[in-house]
C-alpha cells in the first residue's frame, strides 16, 4: 500500500503537557515530510471504548495509506502487546487494548504485527512512554513506505473492546453516553 504521508494522533494526553509535542518531534525527526493531524488528545483519560469508537467514526475520511497512530494506554509498562495493523487500506498503530476492535469487526482481511523490531524505535526506552519511544517510530517508518511485515510477526488474537450496547428494560430503551462534543450533542 503506497503511505499517503498523513499521520493522525488520538491520545488521552491533553494538551497542558509536552507529550503531544515530543511524539511529534520524534515522526518529524523520522520524516520530516510528514503531515501530522490531530484528531483529539482530549479522550477521556484511560477511555479506550471512547478513544476506539473516534477511531473508528474518523478514519474513513483520510486518504488510503494514512497512519493512524493512537495511545489511550492505561497498560502502559505490562505485557501488553504492541501492534500495528493494517485495515480498509489504512495502517493503524498502538497497544494492543482493543483501540482497534471496532475497525477489526468491521473490516475483513485485517493484517496485524507485534512490534518487535526494536530498530525502527528510539534507542532508550522507558516503560510509561511508549507512544514517543515506540509507537510514533513506527508510524513515522509506515509513513515513510516501511512494509507491516518489516516491524514483526503476524498476530491473529488482538485484543477486543466491549462496547455498550443499548438495551430494553421494563419498557425502556436504555443506553449510555460515549462522550458531548463541543456542541452539546450526546454522542451514543
Amino acid at each position: 500500500m503506497k503511505p499517503s504521508g498523513i499521520i493522525t494522533l488520538t491520545t488521552d494526553f491533553g494538551l497542558s503537557d509536552p507529550y503531544v509535542a515530543m511524539m511529534k518531534g520524534v515522526i518529524l525527526s523520522i520524516n520530516p515530510a510528514a503531515r501530522i493531524v490531530d484528531v483529539t488528545h482530549q479522550v477521556g483519560t484511560g477511555s479506550i471504548a471512547q478513544a476506539a469508537l473516534l477511531i473508528h467514526e474518523t478514519f474513513p475520511y483520510f486518504p488510503k495509506g494514512t497512519v493512524h497512530l493512537a495511545v489511550v494506554d492505561p497498560g502502559v509498562g505490562s505485557h501488553r502487546r504492541l501492534i500495528a495493523l493494517t485495515a480498509a487500506a489504512h495502517f493503524f498503530v498502538g497497544p494492543d487494548n482493543g483501540l482497534f476492535w471496532p475497525v477489526l469487526q468491521e473490516f475483513e482481511g485485517a493484517k496485524a504485527v507485534q512490534l518487535s523490531q526494536s530498530r525502527y524505535f528510539l534507542p532508550s526506552i522507558t516503560q510509561t512512554f511508549h507512544g514517543r519511544e515506540i509507537f510514533a517510530p513506527v508510524a513515522a517508518h509506515l509513513s515513510l513506505g516501511l512494509s507491516l511485515e518489516s516491524l514483526g510477526p503476524t498476530v491473529h488474537d488482538l485484543a477486543k473492546v466491549a462496547l455498550p450496547q443499548p438495551y430494553a428494560k421494563g419498557g425502556v430503551l436504555c443506553g449510555q453516553i460515549i462522550r458531548v462534543d463541543s456542541f452539546g450533542n450526546l454522542v451514543t
